[in-house]
This record gives structure tokens, sequence and C-alpha cells, in this order.
């Protein structure tokens, strides 16, 4: 599937940057010469996957491009990410797209890593978002889960998510009223709060994930305090539990689902 969506994206950047044609590559460069590359890496940082997914190969470029590391492979200064064979010039033509591509990718799963490996050991995971490139989504999420991040929402029909602007009128309570009278099947359900008045109504079995928006760290610190104490007051066998909701407050009972079972934030000792 990845290759499916990252073909076809490969193609129209390089119709993008090549244009009518790589005019410099085609009056200083003569045909027939083959040439074998390789792309290293300027700084440590985290693979994006499979680099061939991100590769010329298949498109209007002729070039094979064999991976040298593998998906959320930890990298060197140095290290080679891909090789390259085939045309000078074709080489030349896709060099700039590949790299924009890899350069992107790679600077997501790095930064992924690097929040993941500062939480390592608090039971937080970090989560990708839907604030993406526009057509490039489907890519920077798969570099999130090479950094091992988790996956959130694809896309709005994927979970019911009630914000500010849908609880403009009535309320957290109201707004949640309503989408708990038509959810259907095993969606997800997230609530986004702005204040700890929001968070404690938005705290009920049947909401999955809370989300604390644009809330400097004192305040964030708060609201995980007193999710952790609902949590402590309303255990999984509860009787106001609803069996197979609530990852947020609650652990799931879906053995498919990837959210953790919740439990009490670790405090530094």
């Amino acid at each position: 599937m990845l290759e499916a969506i990252a073909l076809p994206l490969v193609k129209y950047a390089l119709s993008e940057d090549v244009g009518t044609g790589d005019i410099t590559t085609l009056n200083s460069i003569p045909s027939g010469v083959n040439a074998r590359a390789v792309i290293v890496t300027r700084e440590d940082g985290v693979a994006p996957g499979s680099t061939s997914r991100a590769s010329p190969s298949g498109s209007r470029v002729a070039a094979q491009v064999p991976p040298l590391a593998e998906d959320g492979d930890r990298l060197k200064a140095g290290a080679a990410l891909a090789q390259i064979t085939g045309e000078v010039g074709g080489i030349l033509k896709a060099e700039r797209t590949a790299l924009n591509f890899l350069q992107r990718l790679c600077g997501i799963a790095t930064l992924t890593r690097r929040f993941v490996d500062q939480i390592a050991g608090t039971g937080a995971i970090i989560l990708d978002t839907r604030k993406t490139t526009p057509g490039l989504r489907f890519l920077e999420k798969y570099a999130v889960k090479c950094g091992a991040g988790q996956p959130s929402a694809r896309a709005l029909g994927h979970v019911p998510r009630q914000g500010q602007p849908h609880r403009a009128a009535g309320g957290v309570t109201a707004a949640l009223e309503r989408i708990l009278r038509t959810r259907q099947g095993d969606l997800l359900l997230e609530v986004e709060v702005e204040s700890l008045d929001q968070l404690r109504e938005a705290l009920r079995p049947e909401v999955d994930r809370i989300l604390v928006d644009n809330r400097p760290p004192a305040e964030v610190k708060s609201a995980v305090e007193v999710v952790d104490a609902w949590c402590r007051a309303h255990p999984p066998d509860s009787p106001r539990m609803t069996p197979g909701r609530g990852a947020g407050p609650r652990s799931r009972s879906r053995a498919a689902s990837p959210w953790p079972p919740c439990a009490p934030t670790p405090r530094p000792a």
C-alpha cells in the first residue's frame, strides 16, 4: 500500500521539478554513461522506512535504488541510506526530488524518535496528527511510525472528534450527548478541551481520548493529575464503566486496539 501511494507522488514531484526536460543534463552529459551513487546522512537520524519507496524507480527516471537501511533504523552521520545505479543523466534528474522526500520523512522520523526517547518509561505515547503537508499525509504518518510514534485518526471519517466548533451550541456535555446518540460501530471518540472545567465534563466512560489543546505545561500537568484521579476512582470493573469503551479514562477490552491501558502517570523520583 505504501508503494502504491508513494509512486504517484514521486512521479508528480518529478514532473514538477523536471518540467519539459533537464536542459543542463541534456546539454552537458552524454547519453549511455552509467554511474553508481550512494545517499548518505549528514547527521544522526532515523531511517524513514524503505528508501526505495521514495525512489524514482518505475517513474520517468530509470534507476535501481536498493535500500541500505530498514524502517526505523537508527543511523549515524555518514551512514548509507540507499545505493543508486543507472544512467548519469537519470540520476542527476531525480536527485533533488529523491532528497526532498527523504529529508522530509527522515526529519519527521528522527524528531518523533527524539520525543519517544524523552518519555520512555512514563507510560505516555507519542501520537501523530492530521496537521500534515497536503498530499503527503500517508507518507508523513508512516514516518512517524518509523520513529516509534503511534497512529491517530487518518481523516475526519475515522474518529468522531468533538472540538471547539462542535460544542459552540450547548457546551461539552450537550455536544457529547448528541454524538453518542448517533455513534456507530467501534469508532474512537476524542474530545478537545481548553480548560479543567471542560476536562471534567469530558471525563466519562464513553470517551476514548481527551486532547488538552493549546494550554501551558502547568495546566497540562494539572489535567493529567485530574485524569489520573478519575482513573483511580473508576477502575475497569466499576459499575459506571461500559465494556469495551474508554481508552483514555480506562483500559480497552479490544485486543486490536493500539492504545495502552489507562494508568496513573509515573512521577519522577
